[in-house]
């Protein structure tokens, strides 16, 4: 598969996973609570309870809400304040990884040359498959601190259940690192193959330079011996002198 049909599917997968979880930052009913009982046949729900990251309310069968909207920063469950930071710095970090990918992908102008550009991608790969296990992680502290009060027999406040946001915000968090992951791999092919020429070519350099001392060593022996150096074979010592003095700069 070429590279520039891989990086566009990782982009495309990178921007879904990345609005998935950017949404669910302001959805509601991150975690949800019904209150109701049996009516006869059916079961009739007279009142929910839920809460997201910013607010917590109730609303009645008449579909009507009150709320009470959680201060910015103080007087806020410690739990709350770490799943912020944690979605924050997710957003963050794909936002970067946006930035580098737009300037490193083989379909633009912009980034330089191709190596340049493949270190980009490679960045950015990396920032999105970090930001979708930041996010992930945000998401999982969340639905534990829920599910230890759900199941702990001792508590005696209401008993949420888990809201549909946070499963979403999964989902995104996987196509997020799903794109990180199709960026890397990408360019793996080229960069190994561009390591492999630099490999080679040093080994080259290495073997004129060796080449160069032993020619070199051969010439001061034979005036060593006695015998009589020419102008030539002056001129060519001094040129593998030269030859030397780069190769072990």
């Amino acid at each position: 598969m070429q590279i520039r049909v891989v990086q566009i599917w990782g982009f495309l997968i990178t921007v879904l996973g990345w609005i998935f979880v950017a949404c669910t930052m302001a959805m509601e009913g991150w975690k949800i609570c019904a209150i109701g009982g049996m009516g006869g046949s059916s079961v009739i729900k007279v009142a929910w309870y839920w809460s997201n990251l910013w607010r917590a309310c109730v609303t009645d069968s008449t579909n009507i809400s009150n709320c009470y909207d959680y201060p910015v920063l103080w007087s806020v469950e410690g739990y709350i304040q770490i799943v912020r930071g944690l979605l924050m710095a997710a957003l963050s970090f794909g936002i970067l990884g946006f930035v580098l990918g737009l300037i490193g992908m083989e379909c633009t102008v912009i980034g330089g040359k191709d190596r340049s550009k493949y270190r980009k991608i490679y960045a950015s790969g990396w920032c999105h498959i970090i930001s979708g296990l930041l996010s992930t992680c945000g998401y999982a502290v969340y639905a534990y601190y829920v599910s230890l009060e759900y199941f702990n027999l001792n508590f005696d406040g209401l008993k949420y259940d888990l809201g549909t946001p946070l499963f979403l915000g999964w989902v995104g968090s996987a196509l997020h690192m799903t794109g990180g992951f199709f960026y890397v791999w990408s360019i793996k092919v080229e960069m190994t193959r561009i390591n492999s020429t630099s490999l080679s070519l040093n080994h080259i350099r290495a073997t004129v330079c060796h080449a160069s001392c032993h020619v070199g060593n051969i010439i001061d022996k034979g005036y060593t011996l006695g015998v009589p150096r020419s102008a030539e074979l002056h001129s060519f010592r001094i040129k593998q002198v030269d030859q030397l003095s780069y190769c072990v700069l």
